[in-house]
């Protein structure tokens, strides 16, 4: 059977390597889209675990640069709990060549259904009830939209190309066929075959050397569900900086991210002391090109980082902070489905926060906080307090979950979580999530549980607890309760005052800025007037030389302050970071802001024009949204 299997292999990629692009194009053209919700547990998942579920993945890839390709196999290891003759995968943009099942492939036949809008494609496998082995032979496609094939010249050092992955929320589906749902878990083993002078990383046990062969093999031995897979492929070095902490970036940019997250291995060791061991081993970071479109991505053993953090000064290592937090929460308790997403980041900005109190200080922390509350309140203008977008528990069936992914989440859960911990006393809460986090490690969490949990675990030992708090509100109801804490920074009045001194007149070099951290400063520019003349725009430019900064948090909060008053010296500065940076946290309120300089957007699309090819397809979406680019 193996012989009769290789040589049907062999003609079979022999023709499509011959004809590999006209697949694609037929492929395209034959799907047909429609919009309708699927039915499931998870509204975002064909998977029915219930009966048929993943329990272990065998990878086996070739990354191929020169057609921005990878041909993978997939054999997954299943459990069938009902003695079902079907299996079913998500999948999208892939093509899928065959598939086998037991151990001596043999073949078996396989359907994939219509294109679900946001879903995909449903991916169904005959099996016996006896399967317990399911290989998929399949390749990616221009629309994987979880891969980012950067040429040589994207990067920083401008001498190979990169491809880095982004499976959240449901894109691991376009690059391994899986069961994709964060209610899923599974293990793996990989073997990864790339050009030979490049490395390959995975969120998996990694290499610090690169292969001369260019073939890698990973581990992850805890089970992790799909949306936490990820690959990077590039010219990329390693440097340790603590016990088990380390940084992975491209050679330039190495020495300098080593010295901006040298806390690392500090942060670590008070997220243990907090809430126990950190169970994954060891905690490395990878800094990415710019391209990638958010602050972090917190898979396992290997953080994935925006440049843009790079600040010269530590002050944006909150992110790490945060990325570090989610070890706890969302890897090792995760978010049920994606109507649950508040779970893995209100947890998550409540544990980044009191890891930088442990580091940095309570000042430090109120400032973030704050922040974290400007954050919420511009959230909540934009949706409306009334909008159901509002709600920590949301319902996202026939909708992309990444609509889920705001402030919301993260903001009003972090504030929900400080009124917890304010009602009930830091001792107490600290040790309800010591035990939940322990309780509950290596499984789902829905909304629901939660609730059940913390009414018989915390809330029940005094019953004005509940009262003074009220769940119910905060979870399913729309909008900002009356008894969101109320927190207060002393540096940040003293910005404050410095500010009011130079709208009544001081001269922005007399104010005194000497000492301010990012934090400090974005306050700052968040706070200064809507309407300003070009004389007052050019004394703060020349005072505190935004345009020119190194700061992109910094940079951004400038824009949007001088786009809408027509401050042209930085118009080349703001042409000049959109085609670079990929980051959407800042890419968003730029572009919002040049539509209301310009609500033709003309000027916005032309700028997009040049800058959509840099960005990643979770950036591309939203901004082709904002811009209506499809209805070019």
């Amino acid at each position: 059977m193996k012989h009769k299997l290789l040589s049907i292999l062999a003609i079979s990629l022999s023709l499509l390597a011959c004809n590999s692009d006209k697949n694609v194009k037929s492929m395209s053209e034959e799907t047909k889209v429609t919009i309708a919700p699927i039915s499931s547990e998870d509204p975002h998942s064909y998977a029915k675990p219930n009966d048929v579920v993943v329990k272990h993945l065998d990878w086996t890839a070739n990354v191929d640069f020169d057609s921005s390709r990878i041909s993978a196999t997939a054999r997954w290891t299943i459990e069938n709990k009902t003695g079902a003759k079907e299996v079913y995968f998500d999948t999208r943009g892939l093509l899928i060549d065959y598939v086998t099942i037991g151990n001596n492939d043999e073949f078996t036949t396989f359907r994939l259904e219509p294109e679900v809008m946001y879903v995909g494609q449903k991916l169904i496998v005959d099996i016996t009830p006896k399967t317990d082995v399911v290989r998929i032979y399949y390749r990616t496609t221009e629309k994987s939209d979880a891969l980012q094939w950067l040429t040589k010249e994207q990067t920083a050092d401008k001498t190979h190309p990169f491809l880095f992955t982004q499976s959240q929320a449901i894109l691991a589906r376009t690059w391994i066929p899986c069961q994709d749902s964060p209610g899923i878990r599974f293990t793996y083993n990989a073997r990864v075959k790339v050009p030979n002078s490049m490395m390959a990383l995975m969120s998996a046990y990694n290499p610090t050397d690169t292969m001369p062969n260019g073939t890698y093999d990973f581990q992850m031995e805890y089970p992790i569900p799909s949306y936490l897979l990820a690959l990077s492929v590039g010219n990329i070095q390693y440097q340790s900086v603590g016990r088990n902490t380390g940084i992975y970036a491209e050679p330039s940019m190495l020495a300098k991210s080593v010295a901006e997250f040298e806390d690392m291995q500090e942060m670590v060791d008070s997220a243990e002391a907090l809430y126990g061991a950190y169970r994954w081993g060891n905690y490395d970071v990878l800094v990415l090109p710019p391209s990638f479109p958010f602050g972090g991505m917190e898979n396992p053993r290997l953080t994935f980082a925006t440049p843009t953090i790079l600040a010269g000064d530590k002050s944006l290592t909150s992110l790490i902070a945060h990325e570090l937090a989610h070890s706890w929460s969302g890897n090792l308790v995760t978010n049920y489905n994606w109507n649950d997403f508040w779970l893995n980041e209100g947890f998550t900005v409540y544990f980044e926060n009191r890891i930088m109190e442990q580091v940095y200080g309570a000042d430090y922390a109120n400032m973030l906080a704050l922040i974290s509350y400007q954050d919420l309140q511009a959230e909540l203008d934009d949706f409306g307090m009334e909008s159901p977008k509002t709600k920590l528990k949301l319902d996202l069936a026939g909708q992309d979950p990444d609509e889920g992914m705001t402030s919301i989440a993260y903001d009003k859960g972090f504030y929900f979580l400080k009124l917890i911990e304010y009602t009930v006393g830091r001792e107490n809460f600290d040790q309800f999530l010591k035990t939940y986090f322990n309780t509950y490690a290596f499984k789902s969490m829905t909304t629901e549980g939660f609730v059940d949990y913390i009414n018989a675990e915390l809330l029940s030992k005094n019953e004005e607890w509940a009262s003074a708090i009220n769940l119910d509100e905060w979870i399913y109801s729309p909008g900002l309760p009356a008894n969101c804490p109320k927190i207060q920074s002393d540096r940040f009045e003293k910005v404050e005052g410095e500010l009011q001194k130079w709208k009544k007149g001081s001269a922005a070099s007399s104010l005194a800025s000497a000492n301010w951290s990012t934090h400090e400063w974005l306050h700052f520019l968040r706070n200064l007037p809507s309407k300003m003349s070009m004389e007052q725009m050019e004394e703060l430019d020349k005072a505190f030389g935004f345009i020119k900064s190194g700061n992109s948090e910094i940079l951004a909060a400038w824009f949007v302050k001088v786009i809408p008053n027509n401050y042209k010296v930085a118009k080349p500065a703001i042409n000049d970071f959109l085609v670079k940076i990929g980051r959407r946290k800042f890419l968003t309120p730029i572009y919002k802001a040049l539509i209301a300089a310009d609500p033709s957007k003309i000027t916005a699309r032309g700028i997009y024009e040049k800058a959509r090819p840099n960005y990643h397809a979770v950036a591309q979406q939203t901004m082709d949204d904002l811009l209506d680019w499809n209805k070019n």
